[in-house]
């Protein structure tokens, strides 16, 4: 059963307990990510992330590590585009200690210079890397075209440019400002208690309340034609990013989106992956994946296609993505999915971690807590005709934007506009 309270400050604490289990999964949520960001200070949430491990006043890096590796833990940190969250899994035993040492982290990272400056070089190698890796960037060219001018469609990990300008009073400036008691949630799952947590919470965080609250530049879609943006490069395949506006996260139509793209590109037994790579050979990897917010969101097919049927590929794709809008998807077929989706939930719940940051992005995104019986409930009401629907909502020419990287001349590459239709 998951509980949920909040600390005398304002700091909520949310645990998912989970029996018969020996491992602790601890998450301290900071609801501040890149939709937060100035565009000159693009990447800052990121570096930030990253600064947090390399000290604090009274631990090193080294310290830091070894607290938690030493007993057999793990530890880790992510950030996103609405929230920045630090994580650790242990035995049960030592969750205290893990708490003690995570919590020193969040709230008394040092922020040395010498550690910025070391820290801005690893984090322009990353940068590097994504754009040297066709796969990844094209999800970053993808994010402009969906959401342009907008913090949405920078990267997280900002541009060589912005992260080479950051300063030490910047990170400390905006640490000060977001890491505040009115932006943090406790998440816990596993071999714990509610109140085991809840009394660990309580001796670390005891700052009061700032009372600020978060305003965040919502995006508005003005979109009226298809967009296309190519980056030429040699390479053995071109890879493919095709993005379609869709829901934001609490929408009511979410569920029945899922089931959509789990039919069309969620495993081996979807459409796209037998049709284009099982049928006819275009593409060894092939898939698709949803992305929400709070406002907004997108619908996205990904591919890594053989050079030379490329166009033959973007034709097939569309081909799929507009059978959904004109056939009813078959009993046996639409039941496969659900249980797909379903058993996929349920696999992944069974883990401590996994359900740590099912409840708090659950809780710092939406402000509730979805029960798993309640996505079932729900998913076992979308309906052929819901599926269609949606395919009807979304799948709009005006709506389509194309990503691509590969060996394309500027003639090739204004081909794929002539694709663009549903």
């Amino acid at each position: 059963m998951v509980e949920l309270s909040a600390l005398p400050n304002g700091i909520r604490v949310v645990t998912a307990p989970l029996k018969e289990r020996k491992s602790a999964a601890l998450g301290l949520w900071v609801h501040t990510g890149g939709r937060d960001e100035e565009p000159s200070k693009s990447g800052i949430s990121h570096f930030l992330e990253h600064l947090v491990f390399k000290g604090t006043k009274t631990r090193s890096a080294d310290q830091i590590k070894e607290a938690v590796e030493g007993v057999g833990g793990s530890l880790n940190a992510f950030t996103s585009e609405e929230y920045t969250c630090f994580l650790a899994k242990s035995s049960q035993e030592y969750f205290e200690k893990v708490f003690g040492v995570l919590s020193d982290m969040v709230l008394n990272a040092a922020l040395r210079k010498r550690d910025l400056e070391k820290e801005r070089t690893v984090i322009m190698e990353e940068i590097k890397m994504t754009q040297d890796q066709p796969s990844q960037y094209v999800d970053e060219l993808l994010t402009e075209l969906l959401w342009p001018g907008h913090a949405l469609g920078r990267p997280l990990a900002g541009t060589l440019e912005t992260v080479g300008g950051l300063t030490q009073e910047n990170l400390k400036s905006y640490r000060d400002d977001h890491y505040q008691p009115d932006f943090i949630t406790v998440a816990a799952s596993g071999a714990l208690s509610h109140r085991r947590v809840l009394r660990a919470a309580g001796s670390h965080f005891i700052k009061k309340a700032s009372q600020r609250q978060k305003t965040a530049s919502l995006f508005k879609n003005r979109q009226t034609e298809p967009r296309l943006k190519w980056f030429h490069k040699k390479t053995e395949q071109t890879h493919l990013a095709l993005g379609i506006h869709s829901f934001p996260k609490d929408h009511e139509d979410v569920y029945a989106l899922d089931i959509l793209s789990v039919l069309l590109g969620g495993n081996m037994s979807s459409r796209l992956f037998n049709e284009v790579r099982e049928k006819r050979g275009l593409a060894y990897e092939i898939g698709t994946a949803v992305r929400k917010f709070q406002e907004t969101g997108a619908f996205i097919v990904g591919a890594g296609i053989d050079n030379r049927k490329v166009h033959e590929a973007v034709k097939v794709i569309l081909k799929e993505l507009r059978r959904t809008t004109r056939e009813l998807v078959g009993k046996e077929e639409l039941k496969r999915t659900k249980e797909f989706y379903l058993g996929q939930l349920d696999l992944a719940l069974e883990n401590s971690l996994d359900r740590m940051l099912w409840v708090g992005d659950s809780l710092v995104t939406l402000g509730r807590i979805r029960a798993p019986r309640e996505v079932a409930r729900r998913v076992g009401k979308v309906t052929a005709e819901d599926i269609r629907r949606v395919a009807r909502k979304i799948f709009e020419t005006r709506s389509l934007n194309l990503a691509a990287i590969g060996p394309l001349d500027d003639k090739k590459a204004r081909r794929f506009k002539e694709l663009l239709s549903f």
